[in-house]
């Protein structure tokens, strides 16, 4: 047999028991900041993801911005085609995100500059609104919407790392209900305020534009807050960094875990679900009368079910898992859909939007929670990277065939297919992924 002495030379025989008692340490001195530090990163968190949720759902509520780009094109195509760029800008940016993020033991430098730079499409969203008009004003308005969309694919995946490495996951889904619930209840009577006094009066101008400029001030604070009082420990382990298209190819190797594929097959068809969220402002006009009152009420039911909902997904999710939270709003989520598919009267659209608010809230924090518990976590970044395009590449094809259909054939196909799609969702999650807490 050939020796090759290298080994035995640079390394003592005890080198691995070493090693390994190094990382072992290292682990130990990460949990201890961890726990040392929770109270001050759970206060940052918080007051982050409060005035980032008040901000940021003035935008993801299904009434402002499908009823702005409608004002501007009275086109249902066009709401889908605006929906959509939203999404379009996120199918790539998560993973250039994470390969950016996964080899570095401190990730907050990164998460800030996405974090700004994200916050800035809002600020240009509201200068356009204001400033310009006809076909350059929309051009501009597409254009923010798509940027917004590649800088939130990246914010979704640092920020969640970060909220990994400093919440303890016997916190989180406790943590992102009480935020989500202010948030939330700061949300629901701000919307309500702002369709009332900003929009039905077109405050400076454009009452819409207005409504964004609130929420870029708000995100703006919660960044800030987060920057000024959040401690990040440096990962213990951490991935080799290695080239872009090199990483790609190691995909297949995280679909090797059977859950965390199912997991992926029922969020691509629960994703398909939202083929009808930017029509259903729509519908509702068709129904009733909407201004901007109108709007502001809807609004309110929207995300005050996130206010009044949200901590129960989270207590759920943290108690018994949250596969049981993912199933739960999927189902409420293709109830509300067809509730609305057969309303009549504003009560029915109001209860509808109240039930798609509790949903969509509570799908969101079980998707984003439910993958960071798959798995080893030196590859968090990329799970969430690859969940988080495989969503938003059927987001963004979903709005433009809905809008397509809508024109075509009616809004009632539209729904049709979105409740189709979320029973499919419902039963993939039911049958075929296990709770990976309990594995």
């Amino acid at each position: 047999m050939s020796q090759d002495p290298a080994p035995l030379e640079t390394s003592p025989p005890d080198a691995p028991a070493r090693r390994a008692g190094s990382v072992e340490n290292r682990e130990r001195a990460y949990d201890r900041y961890v726990e040392g530090n929770l109270r001050r990163n759970y206060f940052a968190h918080f007051t982050h993801g409060m005035l980032g949720m008040t901000g940021f759902r003035l935008i993801f509520a299904p009434t402002f911005v499908p009823a702005y780009l409608h004002m501007l094109t009275g086109s249902a195509l066009f709401v889908g085609l605006g929906q959509a760029l939203i999404q379009a800008g996120a199918i790539a940016s998560p993973i250039m995100g994470a390969a950016q993020i996964e080899h570095r033991r401190h990730v907050m430098p990164a998460a800030m500059t996405i974090g700004v730079l994200m916050r800035v499409q809002l600020l240009g969203l509201a200068l356009a609104g204001w400033f310009l008009t006809g076909s350059l004003l929309l051009a501009a308005t597409f254009l923010f919407l798509f940027l917004f969309g590649f800088f939130l694919g990246s914010q979704r995946v640092a920020f969640q790392v970060v909220l990994a490495k400093v919440i303890p996951i016997r916190l989180r889904g406790r943590l992102q209900a009480w935020r989500n619930l202010a948030g939330g209840a700061i949300a629901a009577g701000l919307s309500w305020w702002a369709g009332v006094y900003l929009i039905g009066p077109n405050v400076f101008g454009n009452g819409y534009a207005t409504t964004f400029m609130m929420a870029f001030l708000l995100t703006s604070a919660g960044l800030t807050t987060l920057y000024l009082f959040m401690r990040e420990p440096g990962s213990p382990t951490v991935r080799a960094q290695m080239p872009f298209l090199e990483r790609l190819k190691e995909f297949p190797v995280l679909l090797e875990d059977r859950d965390y594929r199912n997991f992926l097959i029922a969020l691509v068809f629960a994703t398909m679900g939202r083929i009808a969220i930017p029509f259903c402002i729509i519908l509702a006009g068709r129904r009733m009368d909407i201004d901007g009152a109108a709007i502001g009420l809807l609004s309110l039911a929207f995300l005050g079910a996130d206010t009044l909902t949200n901590l129960i997904w989270g207590t759920l999710g943290d108690k018994y898992g949250f596969r049981l939270t993912f199933i739960g709003t999927v189902a409420l989520w293709l109830i509300s859909l067809a509730g609305m598919l057969f309303a009549s009267a504003p009560w029915h659209f109001l209860l509808a939007f109240f039930g798609l608010g509790a949903a969509m809230s509570g799908n969101m924090m079980s998707v984003t929670t439910l993958v960071l518990e798959f798995g080893h976590r030196d590859d968090i970044p990329m799970r969430l990277a690859f969940s988080t395009t495989a969503e938003t590449s059927i987001a963004t094809i979903g709005p433009i065939v809905g809008g397509v259909i809508a024109a075509v054939f009616g809004l009632v196909p539209v729904f049709l297919i979105s409740i189709a799609a979320l029973a499919v969702a419902l039963a993939v999650l039911v049958l075929a992924v296990r709770e990976p807490r309990h594995l």
